[in-house]
């Protein structure tokens, strides 16, 4: 016995044909095919609810085409789909500060880093550690 998703909105008994999700980060609705499983952050909608989605002020509505071909696109679409926004809206990394170290180690957020070698500039500007002689 096959289960069929219903549409989200109350009171809607339809079947759901489309999953919606948000990339809050992004102001963004991404409106997809039926995802493959249920998500507790997504919404299932109908044909009628899709087709009259509406964003709040600001916020964009990504609507991707629904593919019902077999051999398409896979469940992750929808999600991948959600990062790449969210990866194109992030600024672009900034090159470390001199000064910060090379990263050697890491470990979940944490991470180990090793100070950067200092080269002096000029011979004279060495410091061996052992008192200096005169000439």
């Amino acid at each position: 016995m096959s289960v069929v998703r219903r549409c989200s909105r109350t009171a809607c008994r339809q079947p759901a044909v489309f999953t919606l999700t948000y990339v809050y980060a992004d102001s963004t609705a991404v409106l997809g095919p039926l995802a493959a499983y249920v998500e507790p952050h997504c919404y299932d909608l109908c044909a009628m609810h899709a087709e009259r989605l509406t964003a709040p002020r600001g916020w964009e509505v990504v609507r991707l085409p629904a593919d019902n071909t077999a051999g398409g696109p896979g469940s992750d679409d929808l999600e991948a789909l959600a990062n790449a926004v969210r990866e194109a809206a992030r600024p672009p990394a900034a090159h470390d500060p001199v000064g910060q170290g090379v990263e050697t180690h890491r470990r979940g957020h944490l991470r180990v880093v090793k100070s950067e070698p200092q080269h002096p500039q000029h011979p004279s500007d060495q410091h061996t550690g052992r008192p200096q002689r005169d000439a």
